[in-house]
């Protein structure tokens, strides 16, 4: 893998403790907006999911041997995972959210534990026998249909007042395109916190629950984790929440090598090599699967710090995990996690909007990069069924399968997508190539 020659201009012994301050409140910040956002689109634990993230992105530097200056948010790719347990478990078994969450939390969890299977896999076989069972023509529409399976809920929240919703848009799309420096990579947090004030003047916004909240508390409650499932299990649930979410892997794998190679151009470094794929795919799972039991969210390797680390050009881990000591900090103020918790579901909408959008356009320049061959019909049933299956089961039945076992679309997609590149001929993808 070709890198680009950048070496740091500045590293921690140069710097100095208080401005290593300021860029670890800085990656703080470029974080900070996606990574609140998965809770209060999901209903999970606000301070968990700070909590984990800190943890999780100091468990990923040590088992990379502190050298990848990656830090480890919330990731989206499971929202539909979590949207389709909670839909199964309403209509089949009668659950509210907060009794449903906690099981598709094993299958996150379960999800975590692919990273560990797919990374002895590498070191085993090597990296490009083991991706040549997920290539940009599986991947691809996965990706695509994670994003247009959550824009229902995008848009029901956006029907509460479209006239927050259209100016978190509008912030989003005005800094995104526009903005120059820290503006420009935390388009997302301000697009929140721009329509959150807008929020406040329209009068939508309720301060109470905030005054009552305290100032220090726990970040999570036993009750709403994952362990907590195993005191009474329904077994038919749990298996049916980590049959539909366990396929979600497989995108977020791929998500996560890109990131790597992403960060390996930006620092000049390998890392794919050094300290190795297999380290950091380690890295990412173990830090998922112990979010995951404890009610937070999966964890990911965040686009947005590498933009930082771009802007910066300050490559030192150090720097990655000071933010990460911070996230770790205001998982204890229950106050600060409440304030956030308020942000109307309008603010939600139309954050997530585009969003969902991006999460979309992802998948479709995946398979753009790739050059996938659209004219060759293997790669074109597999992408139409892969869409067709994932939207049309979330927007129909919501679930397929038999007795207490059920399928969300995702899950049937990528299962469909994988074992159809496995059996039908013209297999042409080898990683690491580009065409």
């Amino acid at each position: 893998m070709a890198t680009q020659q950048n070496q740091p201009i500045w590293d921690a012994r140069t710097l100095g403790l208080p401005k290593m301050t300021v860029l670890g409140v800085q990656h703080l910040f470029a974080m900070f907006g996606a990574t609140v956002l998965v809770p209060m689109l999901t209903g999970l634990s606000m301070s968990a999911t700070l909590l984990f993230a800190g943890l999780g992105t100091l468990l990923f530097h040590a088992l990379t041997k502190f050298k990848v200056p990656a830090f480890l948010g919330s990731s989206f790719a499971f929202i539909g995972g979590y949207a389709a347990v909670v839909a199964i478990a309403d209509a089949d078994f009668g659950m509210t959210m907060s009794q449903a969450l906690p099981y598709a939390c094993i299958g996150v969890f379960c999800a975590g534990l692919m990273y560990f299977v797919l990374a002895g896999l590498i070191k085993v076989f090597g990296t490009s026998k083991v991706m040549s069972f997920f290539p940009p023509v599986v991947t691809g529409p996965i990706i695509i249909a994670i994003g247009l399976t959550l824009s229902g809920s995008a848009i029901t929240n956006c029907t509460a007042n479209w006239w927050i919703a259209l100016s978190a848009i509008a912030i989003i799309i005005v800094t995104n395109i526009w903005g120059k420096g820290m503006i420009k990579i935390i388009p997302i947090l301000l697009g929140a916190v721009g329509s959150y004030i807008v929020a406040c003047c329209f009068g939508a916004v309720d301060f109470a629950p905030v005054k009552e909240a305290a100032w220090i508390g726990l970040p999570f409650r036993m009750e709403n984790t994952a362990i907590a499932v195993f005191k009474a299990p329904n077994w038919g649930l749990v298996v049916t929440a980590i049959i539909t979410i366990l396929p979600i892997s497989l995108a977020t794998m791929v998500e996560h090598i890109g990131d790597m190679c992403a960060i390996s151009s930006t620092t000049g470094k390998d890392y794919l090599t050094d300290p190795g794929l297999h380290r950091t795919l380690m890295g990412d799972g173990i830090a998922t699967a112990l979010a995951s039991l404890f009610g937070a969210p999966a964890n990911t390797t965040y686009g947005e710090n590498t933009g930082v680390l771009n802007i910066t050009q300050v490559f030192d881990p150090k720097v990655i995990r000071m933010a990460a000591v911070f996230a770790i900090i205001l998982s204890f103020c229950p106050k600060f996690a409440t304030a956030v918790s308020t942000m109307p579901s309008a603010t939600v909408g139309g954050v997530s909007l585009v969003l969902y959008g991006m999460i979309s356009a992802v998948g479709v320049r995946n398979m753009v990069e790739n050059k996938v061959d659209f004219t060759a019909s293997r790669n074109v049933i597999i992408a139409a069924l892969i869409l067709v299956l994932a939207i049309g089961i979330q927007y129909g039945p919501g679930s397929v399968g038999a007795g207490a076992i059920k399928f969300s679309g995702l899950a049937v997609a990528a299962l469909a997508g994988i074992i159809l590149n496995a059996i039908l001929p013209g297999k042409d993808y080898i990683f690491g190539e580009t065409k």
